[in-house]
């Protein structure tokens, strides 16, 4: 809540460059109507694969590591048996990202939002989701054989009375649209994480409350594009920035703008991606022209039907079988192994 404290003078001085990334951002925006209208088989599969991704990328930042083909096991409708903490923690955060899918009118941000969703990620694993935490949880770095801290957050009698005024004083700046509502939405996030509210969890407890403040504004760009593959993919940008801010941040003498340029950059880049994802497919090709054309043209020498998946969204299992098969008889390709395993190598072209 420091941030919104004196919110004037903590968004003093912005970078001309972010200025560009916003209106950019805005821009996009826009335009998802009009994809979701137009192309709604290659929304839902974009949707789908999405999904996955930041489940896995989201655990993954903080070291759980759930292997790709199990991963797409676990997010189906009829999960297998979870079989360590990995992958409880993995279906935690399916359940909370699930929930957050598929709200069409977001609910505006509570205290009580931010506990149920805690509880959801922690819901397979012990139990003690939902509360504030009850002991000080330095952020530590441990690299190197020494514990160096980092930022030290809010004390847990501080805890309760800083979330709640973090909720209310974001809710009026918002109300009074006093700033761009992704520098809001920024601004949260960064006080949510200095405020450290739960014992464990708190990474993936911000990553969800990002996507859901995005979605609540019109931001709809985490149902297609993973922000958190994307913070995976920069995590030590995403470290950098995030304590480059919570300098100062007791005392409200920090800067945000670190964090704010990270994080809108972050945004701004996961749009682009989506328009290129959404625009690659020639107008009037068939599904199976495109998994043939990605087979032969851009996979890997040696690749996997999940590849191909993730590849062509909106292009069914059904439909990449049917393409393989006709391409095996023709000498093109050849599998190794059957059944959900098995890998495709590409023939050598003929000299």
């Amino acid at each position: 809540m420091k941030s919104f404290i004196d919110l004037d003078g903590t968004l003093s001085g912005q970078p001309i460059r972010l200025g560009v990334l916003l209106s950019r951002v805005d821009t996009a925006r826009g335009r998802e109507q009009m994809y979701r209208d137009q192309l709604p088989g290659l929304i839902v599969g974009l949707a789908e694969q999405t999904r996955v991704a930041s489940i896995t990328a989201s655990n993954g930042i903080e070291g759980e590591v759930v292997d790709i083909d199990r991963a797409e096991k676990l997010v189906r409708p009829e999960p297998p048996r979870l079989r360590n903490r990995n992958e409880r923690e993995f279906a935690g955060y399916r359940d909370a990202i699930d929930g957050l899918m598929r709200q069409e009118r977001p609910e505006p941000i509570s205290v009580a939002l931010i506990l149920h969703l805690h509880r959801q990620i922690l819901g397979h694993v012990d139990g003690g989701g939902g509360r504030l935490k009850t002991g000080q949880n330095p952020i530590v770095d441990l690299r190197g054989g020494t514990r160096d801290v980092l930022f030290t957050p809010c004390s847990p009698e501080e805890t309760p009375f800083a979330l709640e005024e973090l909720v209310a004083r974001h809710r009026a700046a918002q109300d009074a649209e006093a700033a761009h509502p992704l520098l809001l939405i920024g601004l949260f996030v960064l006080d949510l994480l200095a405020i450290h509210p739960v014992a464990d969890g708190n990474g993936r407890l911000a990553r969800l409350v990002t996507t859901h403040l995005l979605a609540g504004r019109g931001y709809g760009i985490a149902r297609y594009v993973s922000l958190e593959q994307r913070i995976f993919e920069t995590k030590e940008r995403y470290y950098e920035a995030l304590f480059d801010s919570q300098r100062g941040w007791h005392d409200a003498r920090h800067d945000p703008w670190p964090w704010l340029c990270y994080l809108v950059g972050v945004v701004t880049e996961c749009y682009a991606l989506f328009e290129d994802r959404v625009t690659a497919a020639p107008a009037g090709e068939s599904k199976q022209v495109r998994v043939r054309r990605y087979v032969l043209e851009q996979a890997r020498d040696e690749f996997r039907i999940a590849e191909v998946r993730r590849a062509l969204p909106g292009v069914s299992d059904q439909t990449i079988r049917l393409v393989l098969a006709t391409l095996r008889d023709e000498g093109r390709i050849a599998a190794q192994g059957a059944g959900a395993g098995a890998r495709w190598r590409r023939a050598a072209t003929p000299g």
